[in-house]
């Protein structure tokens, strides 16, 4: 009977602290919020739903567009979004550079819709988006930037 209690309480105590293990562990890396927010950024074009967009987006963001045009922040970073309605749009060869409190995201970015114009866009750029944990913990888009390529 000793034996059973002891073995019990072993058996109690690794359940204990697997789950103190457990707690103490971040819920989410820099990486995994950072890879989340992307993907939130692709379902706001996906749908052009820019008011999605916004809490992501920092107040100060600079943004160099594919055709080189430079925007100032978030308001006209939002305006010059909602220039294309989207049909679709994909991410791919998402990758993550974690320093600290910033995490640099490269991508492709492929895209086809129409301007204000109506005219069609067919996109494919690379992008830099660079991200920062702000003093209220939350992480916004200081910095992106695309550069149009096409495929050979």
């Amino acid at each position: 009977m000793r034996t059973q209690w002891t073995a019990s309480l072993g058996g109690l105590a690794l359940l204990l602290a697997a789950a103190l293990i457990q707690a103490a562990a971040p819920a989410n890396t820099p990486q995994e919020i950072v890879a989340g927010l992307e993907q939130t950024w692709m379902k706001a074009q996906q749908t052009n739903n820019y008011d999605a967009l916004e809490p992501l987006l920092a107040d100060t963001i600079v943004v160099i567009g594919s055709d080189g045009k430079v925007s100032h922040g978030k308001a006209a970073a939002l305006t010059d979004a909602k220039t294309v309605k989207w049909t679709n749009v994909d991410y791919s060869e998402m990758k993550f550079s974690v320093y600290g409190d910033t995490v640099v995201a490269t991508g492709s970015f492929r895209g086809k819709g129409t301007d204000s114009t109506g005219a069609a866009v067919d996109e494919r750029s690379h992008f830099t988006d660079t991200w920062v944990k702000m003093p209220d913990g939350k992480w916004q888009c200081v910095a992106s930037q695309d550069t149009a390529y096409k495929k050979h």
